[in-house]
């Protein structure tokens, strides 16, 4: 399918499908009932997992959408995700987990880059998958990643990299060849390795802080605490006009404030934490000194009020009418019966406390995704109509609540030193280190192992020797070496470790014969192409055609002749020009050169000037042979070292080969 005719994803956003791998025929009624079904099951079997997750922009929903434009019918939706790339993968998982469960239906999922999947695992694809070759070949069925195959002489299944499968016939291939389409090995790997650590992550990427809000605030975020997320998109994404309202903070007054525990998560508390902000003195806001043992409470607690009230302050106040309960919703009842069924309670008696809890966490879930229409409020709106709703606060109980706080996260993850990133470029360059990182390691392991402080000590210093021992500058030069002399394709230079690709195979005589042509070698021949083979000519006709070969044949071989000594004439003028320049000097010798010159060899050096007398014997000897290896890594040495740490050309050429060099120590 022509580019231009693929419908644009929006920037930050992820888009996700569903299908019913076998459709069973039944009619478009029938169909919508079963897929709208479907829904709800599926929304109840992940909702554990939503429940408990704060999104940045937009949650996980589902709906159904009918047959469009050749797409069969299917159940999906779209999330903006924003800042919070992790919103995205956690998608992902979750649709890992709803195939599993539902081996009927399988799953594709894209953003505004594309196949997101395949740029995950790009060192592992085949040749011909390419962001033109992979329109609809990729799925995630039965908890696996699948791509629909080229056929190839080994096996016939699959669809030509020049055609466009359908989604019928995509969808009709995977039904039939399931272990076809599997993907290889390596490529669900790197992608196992992107999802590692969920469902913890859910967890463990949330952050607690203590904040000082005021207690409307409080009141809204107790019952909704996936509230914090659009309150502190408001505040990072200000503008002069949206702080007017912060003037005179009329839904949340500052005399109000109390302590609280607010749970982030991690990208949203680094948003909060790392922006500079200076309240208006008109605010009611007053700060303590920054000295204050609890100054990052109230900096953090008023940023987040100023979301709040910017937020609110685009809303208008809700309507006096009650909303209707959400069990006259008929979907609220099966809804309730699919989480039952998948142990969302956990055995909780119905009426306790606990059960309570997770009935009002299921009631917002249900009118978020489940119940949501395109009328839905604004998270504005929602915070009006929850301080509408709620009993009014008690302040004092909020006072008292204060000593009773958990202990708040340490946000020492803010902080990455430069020995942290290089670790963490390596671990996504899939562990492609030269053996000087595996020595560093190896050492840093055998340091946790403890001992007298002198024995770590010790066992430092060694480890340092054995870390510099282990950078070779002979891997540089043979790097470079093994780039150059590497065949790579018209599509680009390729590394040398792609042990993905296929190695390049070529012949040797052909690619020298047609050297020599485009050269115009001695040894220039026409190529039998350029000979007429038509055997019913006459015996004449054949001798003057091999008169002319002989002919052009000599007219060749004089015009290779006459170029190669032209470029032999070429080359020794700029050798006599650049004698009399001092540009020799910025070259290292190799060491016979260097020990004959210091013996008192008679051959002048390169500032000399040009030779009065001696013709091309003495020329010979006036130039020098060079040290090619020690003159590449003292030249890429130098530019590392001008880098002053920083990223540049250098840097990224030797990351790209795989050859890792220590930071430069020498302050000299």
């Amino acid at each position: 399918m022509d580019a231009l005719q693929r419908r644009v994803v929006q920037e930050d956003m992820v888009q996700y499908k569903l299908f019913l791998i076998q459709p069973d025929g039944s009619t478009s009624q029938q169909s919508e009932e079963h897929l709208t079904h479907l829904v709800e099951e599926v929304l109840a079997k992940v909702a554990p997992l939503l429940i408990q997750y704060i999104w940045q922009h937009q949650s996980f929903n589902l709906k159904y959408h009918p047959e469009k434009g050749g797409v069969p019918a299917h159940i999906g939706g779209s999330t903006q995700f924003g800042d919070n790339v992790e919103d995205e993968w956690f998608i992902v998982y979750l649709l890992q987990q709803i195939t599993e469960a539902f081996p009927e239906l399988a799953a594709r999922i894209e953003d505004n880059d594309g196949e997101f999947l395949l740029i995950e695992a790009a060192d592992y694809l085949p040749k011909w998958l390419n962001p033109d070759t992979s329109e609809n070949r990729v799925f995630f069925y039965r908890g696996h990643l699948h791509i629909l195959p080229c056929p190839s002489k080994s096996s016939p299944v699959g669809v030509s990299k020049d055609v466009v499968p359908s989604m019928a016939q995509a969808l009709a291939l995977l039904s039939t060849h399931p272990e076809a389409c599997q993907a290889s090995p390596k490529i669900c790997s790197a992608l196992r390795k992107r999802l590692e650590g969920y469902p913890e992550k859910i967890t463990t990427g949330l952050h607690r802080a203590h904040c000082f809000i005021p207690a409307g605030i409080a009141t809204v975020l107790a019952q909704r605490p996936d509230l914090v997320a659009p309150a502190v998109s408001s505040f990072y994404l200000r503008d002069p006009v949206d702080l007017q309202a912060c003037r005179s903070f009329k839904t949340f007054p500052p005399d109000t404030r109390v302590l609280t525990s607010v749970t982030f998560t991690r990208c949203l508390y680094a948003q909060l934490q790392q922006q500079q902000f200076n309240q208006d003195r008109r605010s009611g806001f007053t700060m303590p000194p920054r000295s204050h043992p609890q100054y990052k409470a109230h900096e953090l607690g008023m940023k987040l009020a100023h979301g709040f009230e910017i937020m609110c302050s685009k809303c208008r106040l809700p309507s006096s009418e009650p909303d209707a309960p959400i069990s006259c919703n008929p979907q609220w009842k099966g809804f309730m019966d699919s989480l039952k069924k998948n142990n969302y309670f956990r055995g909780e008696l119905e009426g306790s406390v606990r059960y309570r809890e997770l009935t009002r966490s299921a009631e917002n879930f249900f009118k978020q995704s489940v119940a949501s229409t395109s009328s839905a409020s604004s998270p504005g709106e929602e915070v009006l109509q929850l301080l509408h709703s709620c009993n009014p606060f008690k302040l004092e109980e909020l006072k008292k609540q204060e000593s009773q706080l958990p202990q708040e996260d340490s946000d020492s993850w803010l902080d990455i030193t430069a020995q942290d990133l290089e670790r963490m470029l390596q671990e996504r360059s899939g562990g492609r280190a030269d053996a000087g990182s595996q020595n560093s390691r190896s050492t840093k392991q055998r340091q946790h192992v403890g001992g007298a402080k002198e024995r770590r000590k010790e066992e430092t210093e060694d480890s340092k020797e054995e870390e510099e021992a282990g950078y070779s500058l002979v891997a540089v030069s043979q790097g470079m070496k093994n780039f150059l002399s590497a065949m790579s394709s018209h599509e680009g230079a390729e590394l040398p470790w792609s042990s993905s690709t296929q190695p390049f195979s070529f012949d040797p005589d052909s690619m020298a014969n047609a050297l020599d042509r485009v050269l115009g070698s001695k040894e220039d021949e026409l190529d039998s192409d350029d000979l007429s083979d038509d055997d019913d000519e006459e015996d004449d006709e054949g001798e003057e055609r091999e008169e002319k070969e002989e002919g052009s044949s000599g007219h060749a071989e004089m015009n290779g002749t006459e170029t190669l000594d032209g470029l032999r004439a070429y080359m020794d003028q700029m050798d006599q020009e650049l004698m009399s320049t001092n540009i020799g000097q910025s070259f290292n010798l190799t060491n016979c050169n260097k020990a004959g010159l210091g013996n008192g060899s008679p051959h002048p050096s390169a500032t000399d000037g040009l030779p009065t007398n001696g013709g091309a014997e003495e020329m010979e000897e006036e130039i020098q042979p060079l040290d090619v290896d020690l003159n590449l890594v003292t030249n890429l040495l130098e530019s590392l070292s001008c880098q002053a740490g920083l990223a540049g050309p250098t840097s990224n050429l030797l990351q790209s080969l795989g050859i890792h060099l220590p930071p430069n120590s020498d302050p000299s």
